[in-house]
């Protein structure tokens, strides 16, 4: 009898921020389960549902495991080089007839975690001279990076908080109970914030919803979209009672005479009818944190997603900067990435905003990449630029972008539509060609996103614990192998590099380690490198806090201080209120984390959709009561944009005049059984991607906060 090969093999979570450690479990090269990591010096021991149920999306039946093409309405089985020789030859006629702005790629959140996908995409586009990258950031934190560029000239410059020794945390707008922390990588961050509890401090969450984070610790109801105004008026009692720390704005700060100018305008008596918390609370509130020995104020999704996204972000960091807890042990820290991310993507021009602008509605690149709610206008609207090919890698646009209805319309006039996935997906399911990508099991990898993030300086080194299942390849080389059939080169990209090729994934990242600021310097020193990290596959933690006192280093702008007056955001705070009401829509709808869904791509596994899960909206009972509704009932939730139909759940977790729904559900996949038979809406079918409804510094989605009315479903 031949005895089974097994062996467990130390790994990292790659679905979210945290990158919590796993153990696979490999019987015969194929996984036979997962479990967190003991010896992992972070999470130690903890993972979340999800990273255990990657074991669900590795052995997926629905898994695409060959090249498909398209067949009439359905998808056949096709070799590599059949699909890549068709790709390249119908790409170079599009290049040839119509420049290299006639190509788009989308760029789907779980691309960001892996380092090689998100460079090799980068070179395509530099290859074939296409500015219309889109990405997942513009219905996720791209306003986040424009505040960091208006404050600090950067928009990699990301501060996060200081867990570990802070005494007041302000939460705005994040659930990190239940997402595990985003813009921050802090692996066991229940733990962290009930530390800060032990230690006499305190955590504050603004949230219209009474979220898992808010019910384990002070929860302070506002008003959807109605953060702004209450930033603003916090900043206003601050200035107002003498409370900012004058020093500290001096050596650090320009600019704080027009926030305070800003500021004087919202009292918190003329925002209660905004925000819908009392004056009173809102100035205990500032008081309380500008007493603080150390604090540190924090926003996330729920920040970035209403109307003012990129003001609110500002306003964020602005409090941090005025109560003298920038940069300070306790506060927003600047961490940084032992590559020198942050330095090279300076130098190199990576980092850009407004170095071009969109074709439709002028707006400004982020990072390279353009709103992606225009993709559909973008292929529809005649004119020289007008897409004809797109690309979609990791992502599924018709479930996160606004107005899916218009983008699958669109996506059927391309002469080319390639996407690289999983599985026949919602968006995929209208694609020419399927090409299957690996696992983030199935490939090495570094967090290299994540890596001026951590709470705890850390990095980690996986290899691949399984080889590729069937036919699948990594997404990097599946790029290579479309630019160079289409006879292109894969280039490094950025404005200063010429023309260089890409050399292989794990060369250039060794170059990386051992050439940044915490590398070996090919031997001259001690330090990182690939080999280095190799011999640690639990993950090498790099001091003990982040580096503090590093401002200067930090700052962009010429004279090296936080401006605190960028025209951009004045323009912004003096347009708040603009938009009137319409009686017609009441209520206001966000959305809202669930501890067993990732955005869209993770319903098809049978362990997270056990227990008979359903989409339901979140009611108040006593919005339900004056609109109709009933409880379990289906109920109709119409915008000024569409309309969507699912059951009610009646519960005061959510505020008077909140509707909460999750976003992600609604699958009509071509390929995941499990996902379509759960049901559910797509509620941006309720949002709208007309360039007048996008916030106007990043492009964001308005995703929060949307008007809207509810009434039983009809029968």
């Amino acid at each position: 009898m031949r005895t089974m090969a097994t062996e467990e093999r130390a790994t990292y979570c790659r679905i979210c921020e945290p990158l919590c450690g796993l153990v696979a479990t490999v019987e015969d090269g194929r996984l036979a389960r997962l479990r967190p990591d003991g010896e992992h010096p972070l999470s130690r021991g903890f993972a979340c549902p999800k990273g255990i149920a990657m074991a669900d999306v590795q052995n997926d039946p629905d898994r695409v495991l060959r090249p498909l093409r398209r067949h009439g309405t359905d998808f056949e089985p096709v070799s590599w080089d059949e699909a890549l020789d068709d790709i390249g030859r119908r790409l170079r006629r599009i290049l040839r007839d119509h420049g290299g702005p006639s190509v788009g790629w989308y760029f789907g959140n779980p691309g960001a975690f892996s380092y090689s996908h998100a460079l090799w995409l980068q070179g395509f586009m530099t290859a074939i001279g296409s500015p219309n990258l889109f990405t997942a950031g513009s219905q996720d934190i791209n306003s986040r990076f424009v505040a960091s560029r208006l404050l600090y000239g950067s928009l990699t410059r990301v501060p996060i908080p200081d867990l570990a020794r802070t005494e007041f945390l302000l939460v705005v707008g994040a659930n990190p109970l239940v997402s595990h922390g985003s813009a921050v990588s802090a692996p066991r961050i229940r733990d962290q914030l009930r530390a800060i509890v032990r230690r006499g401090g305190r955590v504050v969450v603004v949230d219209p919803r009474r979220s898992e984070t808010a019910r384990a610790f002070e929860h302070l109801p506002v008003r959807p979209d109605g953060d702004a105004w209450l930033l603003l008026s916090l900043l206003h009692v601050i200035f107002e009672e003498g409370r900012e720390d004058a020093a500290t704005l001096q050596s650090q700060a320009r600019g704080v005479e027009a926030l305070r100018a800003m500021a004087a305008a919202h009292p918190p008596e003329k925002t209660e009818d905004r925000t819908g918390v009392p004056a009173d609370t809102v100035r205990t509130l500032a008081r309380d944190l500008a007493a603080a020995s150390s604090a540190a104020v924090y926003g996330r999704t729920g920040s970035c997603l209403g109307r003012h996204g990129t003001l609110v972000n500002f306003l964020l960091d602005a409090l941090n900067v005025v109560t003298g807890n920038l940069d300070r042990p306790g506060g927003a820290v600047f961490g940084s990435s032992p590559l020198g991310l942050e330095r090279l993507a300076d130098r190199f021009g990576l980092a850009s905003y407004g170095r071009r602008r969109s074709r439709v509605g002028g707006f400004p690149d982020v990072l390279g990449s353009f709103p992606a709610a225009l993709m559909a206008k973008e292929i529809t609207t005649p004119g020289r630029g007008r897409l004809r090919a797109m690309f979609v890698s990791a992502g599924n646009p018709v479930m996160s972008v606004p107005d899916g209805g218009e983008l699958t319309a669109a996506l059927s006039r391309l002469d080319l539509f390639v996407a690289i996935d999983l599985y026949v997906n919602d968006t995929s399911r209208l694609a020419d060609y399927v090409l299957p990508a690996t696992t983030f099991l199935e490939r090495e990898d570094v967090p290299v996103a994540s890596l001026g993030l951590f709470t705890t300086p850390f990095v980690q080194f996986t290899e691949a614990v399984v080889a590729p299942y069937g036919e699948a390849r990594q997404e990097w080389q599946i790029i290579d192998a479309i630019v160079r059939r289409a006879g292109r080169l894969p280039f490094v990209p950025g404005r200063r590099l010429g023309r260089l090729p890409l050399p292989a994934p794990e060369r250039l990242l060794d170059l990386a380690l051992r050439l940044g600021p915490r590398g070996d310097l090919f031997g001259l020193r001690h330090g990182l490198s690939l080999r280095a990290l190799r011999r640690r596959p639990h993950g090498v933690i790099l001091a003990e806090h982040v580096r503090t006192g590093v401002l200067r280093t930090v700052v962009r702008h010429r004279d090296r201080r936080v401006r605190l007056d960028p025209p951009e955001i004045l323009a912004e705070a003096a347009r708040l209120g603009e938009r009137a009401d319409d009686p017609a829509y009441p209520l206001r709808l966000i959305g809202l984390r669930e501890l067993r869904s990732q955005n869209s791509w993770m319903h098809n596994s049978a362990t997270l959709m056990r227990g008979g899960r359903t989409h339901t909206a979140r009611v108040h009972p006593a919005d339900a009561a004056e609109h109709g509704v009933e409880d379990g009932r289906p109920c109709r939730i119409t915008s000024p944009y569409g309309a969507i139909e699912l059951p009610a759940e009646l519960t005061a977790e959510v505020t008077r005049g909140t509707v909460a729904v999750p976003h992600g559900w609604g699958h009509h996949g071509g390929g995941w059984r499990t996902a379509n038979r759960a049901g559910g809406a797509n509620v941006n079918l309720l949002t709208s991607s007309d360039p007048d409804q996008l916030e106007t510094l990043a492009g964001m989605a308005h995703l929060n906060g949307v008007p809207i009315r509810i009434e039983p479903a009809a029968g």
